[in-house]
């Protein structure tokens, strides 16, 4: 799923290409990717592009008359820039023209969980904002408010839009490893300097892939939006060495998502118990790193 990085450096290409610019026409494919119906899609159609915004893991486009059209590509969903002149096909669920160019949307994979909604006035755009603090814009007192506030695992707070702005996935891996911290360790149980450690460890993370992506797409379009970076130190991977320490990457698989984790960087050698492999393999479910 992108993630603050990613979703800046889309808004930030999106701001260079259709600020100014009016819509002339939109084309949907499916009629699933539109989860609103008042004021209907039409309404934005002649409108100019005020202003493109972030909203967690959302893109907004501010349009004039009060109108924001908002874009949640969830796991799967991307877009592209095209020239005007280039044919839409099947494999773009909605393309959005403009003078300068057509703006898609595409979603890998048979699953349809990307969305797209339109609404009147800040209060309703502000009303699926899902209240998580953006840590470059908090203190580290107020980070470790958010982080106590319930008693979670690392992962899972890190992970929850409701106590943090963006984080998904993939980054929480890379934020944990940096700052040496287990990923289901309680936040309950977290020390003052642990607390500091993961907040300084948050913002050097995100602002250092930002910065990144953003040299990655130059003047370009970010095409290449992906979880999963060579460059990464964890996320996604499993048994390739830790550029810090050397040891293995592990990984704990669950439903549609794993973790992946440093043993002796972040565990103090620990297994984490994956629960399908541990229940699998009960008593012969190695403990320690050096066990393996």
């Amino acid at each position: 799923m992108p993630e603050l990085p990613d979703i800046t450096v889309y808004v930030e290409a999106l701001e260079r290409r259709i600020v100014g610019e009016a819509l002339e026409a939109v084309r949907l494919n499916t009629p699933f990717l539109l989860r609103t119906v008042d004021p209907p899609l039409e309404a934005i159609i002649g409108q100019r592009v005020a202003a493109i915004e972030r909203l967690g893991k959302r893109i907004v486009v501010a349009f004039d008359g009060d109108l924001f059209m908002a874009l949640h590509l969830m796991i799967a969903g991307r877009l592209h820039w095209k020239a005007k002149t280039a044919k839409i096909g099947k494999a773009e669920l909605a393309a959005f023209v403009f003078s300068s160019g057509i703006l898609t949307l595409t979603e890998a994979g048979s699953k349809r969980r990307a969305s797209l909604a339109l609404v009147r006035g800040r209060n309703a755009l502000l009303a699926m904002e899902r209240g998580g603090i953006d840590v470059f814009a908090s203190s580290e007192q107020q980070f470790a408010e958010r982080l106590r506030s319930e008693n979670h695992t690392l992962k899972r707070s890190l992970t929850d839009p409701r106590l943090f702005d963006g984080i998904g996935n993939a980054y929480s891996d890379e934020i944990l490893h940096r700052a040496r911290l287990s990923p289901v360790k309680l936040t309950g149980r977290l020390a003052d300097d642990e607390i500091s450690r993961l907040f300084d460890a948050t913002r050097a993370t995100l602002l250092e892939w930002t910065n990144r992506l953003r040299a990655e797409a130059g003047d370009g379009f970010p095409e290449k939006v992906t979880a999963f970076r060579p460059e990464m130190a964890v996320h996604g991977k499993f048994r390739q060495p830790c550029p810090v320490c050397g040891a293995p990457v592990q990984r704990i698989r669950y439903a549609d998502n794993e973790t992946n984790y440093c043993a002796k960087c972040q565990t103090e050698g620990r297994l984490l118990a994956d629960r399908a492999l541990s229940r699998l393999l009960k008593g012969d479910w190695p403990k320690m790193l050096d066990d393996q």
